[in-house]
């Protein structure tokens, strides 16, 4: 089932850096009709608007803390009364700490699952995607969702939470025999700044550009899932 950025309404959270703008930069060059950003960094947000205002195409920007439901609820509202019909969701938005889990902070706990969650912003607009028959879902999870990492508890949680939950939803759509793409993204650590002081011997730290070209590409082929750079099943099976 292929998909064309052409023309569509793009959300992408987390789209003030790192892989979100460059997964922005890219669905404007693929001709997107426009982009909706949610991040918190509303500096990062105009540096972005500015950066990528060549394209001339509509960019709408809400700053909000996904951490917080109420705010969040209330932006989705703002987003549906200014008539924006969603044809693209990627929930990439995400936060780290790391540190061992017994000295988390409840507040670090939480703030990471609620910021890392995609189920609030999925159940608003998943719904009318279902009926236009059409529209695309793309969880950014991570090999931490198959895998155990030391000092990243509460993010791998989150991570493994994505995709149970991801590939939950697509099986919904299959069995419903609905055309909307719901996809899983599982890269391994990217190099955004996230994950400075990690250190692999075996998988090599990810290039951002790449990774984010792998997800737009298999988007548009209709991929279920993008693991990158092994083949998921094989994490599940170590």
């Amino acid at each position: 089932m292929k998909f064309n950025f052409k023309d569509k309404i793009v959300l992408i959270t987390g789209s003030a850096s790192g892989i979100g703008k460059i997964m922005s930069r890219k669905v404007l060059e693929k001709g997107a009709q426009e982009l909706v950003m949610l991040d918190y960094n509303l500096a990062g947000i105009n540096q972005v608007k500015e950066e990528f205002s060549h394209f001339n195409i509509p960019i709408s920007a809400y700053q909000v803390d996904l951490s917080n439901q109420e705010e969040l609820l209330s932006t989705i509202e703002k987003i549906k009364n200014d008539n924006k019909s969603i044809d693209v969701l990627i929930n990439n938005a995400g936060i780290v700490v790391g540190k061992n889990y017994i000295d988390h902070t409840l507040e670090e706990i939480n703030r990471t699952m609620n910021v890392n969650a995609v189920m609030v912003l999925t159940h608003a607009f998943l719904p009318e995607m279902v009926k236009r028959n059409t529209g695309v879902i793309c969880n950014i999870a991570s090999m931490a969702g198959l895998t155990s990492t030391p000092k990243m508890a509460a993010y791998v949680a989150s991570k493994w939470a994505i995709v149970g939950f991801t590939e939950t939803v697509s099986l919904e759509m299959k069995q419903q025999k609905r055309k909307v793409i719901i996809n899983c993204a599982m890269p391994f650590y990217i190099n955004t700044g996230m994950f400075d002081e990690l250190k692999s011997r075996i998988v090599p730290i990810l290039d951002p550009e790449k990774a984010s070209n792998k997800i737009i590409s298999n988007i548009e082929k209709g991929k279920l899932r993008t693991p990158m750079p092994l083949p998921y099943w094989f994490f599940r099976l170590s």
